[in-house]
């Protein structure tokens, strides 16, 4: 079971070309954090994924409310999954979330599972080849930090037709290989960081469960291409 908690309202992806709706406001994100805690929610929870957060502000609020979490779940872990951007549209969420990301939430993480692009924002380091990207991922690994998995990892290095995804551990480096569908509709991170957390929570190595998402992740694109369509289907 999964309890979502909002961070924003919105008609759509910003990357369309009009967008409606906001954050929700930072009273109404701690009100749920809160209210969670407050409603014993957490007792069957295992684990908390930070995806696409609002503001700075929000980042802060679950930086703060976490410790109260895992005292009242010990062993809850913490995946982020740092949205910034990517290498087709930039950065688009407020820039600060990128200190906010590297303040707050980076030092209490388990793991993380940036794409090649944010990998880059997070650290400041070029990540234009496989051991680049090693290199920038093992900076991250300080603290409770025990893996980076990066999507899109080292796109100029692609052979035709593939994908890579970086496992980065302390001591171990796995490349995943993994068809290119020449699409791109948004959601794919997301996807793939709750199809990992899953497998995680079922016992499998962090290689293991990347893999399995990778899998889902295609599996979901080829039913998107088949269908013609602009939003990522789930099979």
């Amino acid at each position: 079971m999964a309890a979502a908690v909002p961070t924003v309202l919105l008609s759509n992806t910003p990357h369309y070309p009009s967008l409606h709706g906001s954050a929700v406001p930072d009273a109404w994100f701690e009100g749920y954090l809160s209210d969670l805690l407050a409603r014993d929610g957490l007792r069957q929870a295992r684990a908390v994924l930070a995806g696409y957060l609002g503001g700075p502000a929000q980042a802060e609020a679950l930086a703060r409310w976490l410790p109260q979490a895992i005292a009242a779940r010990p062993g809850l872990r913490l995946i982020v999954d740092p949205v910034i951007g990517d290498h087709d549209h930039g950065i688009y969420v407020d820039p600060g979330m990128i200190a906010a990301y590297r303040r707050h939430l980076l030092p209490l993480a388990h793991g993380l599972t940036p794409n090649g692009f944010e990998l880059a924002q997070l650290t400041g380091l070029p990540v234009d080849d496989l051991d680049q990207v090693a290199a920038a991922a093992r900076t991250l690994l300080t603290g409770p930090t025990e893996w980076v998995v990066v999507t899109s990892a080292a796109p100029d290095s692609w052979p035709p037709g593939e994908m890579w995804v970086a496992v980065v551990e302390r001591e171990r480096l796995e490349v995943l290989r993994h068809p290119h569908i020449d699409i791109a509709p948004k959601g794919t991170g997301d996807l793939f960081s709750a199809t990992l957390t899953a497998h995680l929570l079922h016992g499998v190595s962090v290689a293991d469960a990347a893999r399995q998402a990778c899998e889902r992740v295609v599996r979901a694109l080829r039913l998107t291409e088949q269908a013609r369509c602009a939003e990522l289907l789930l099979p």
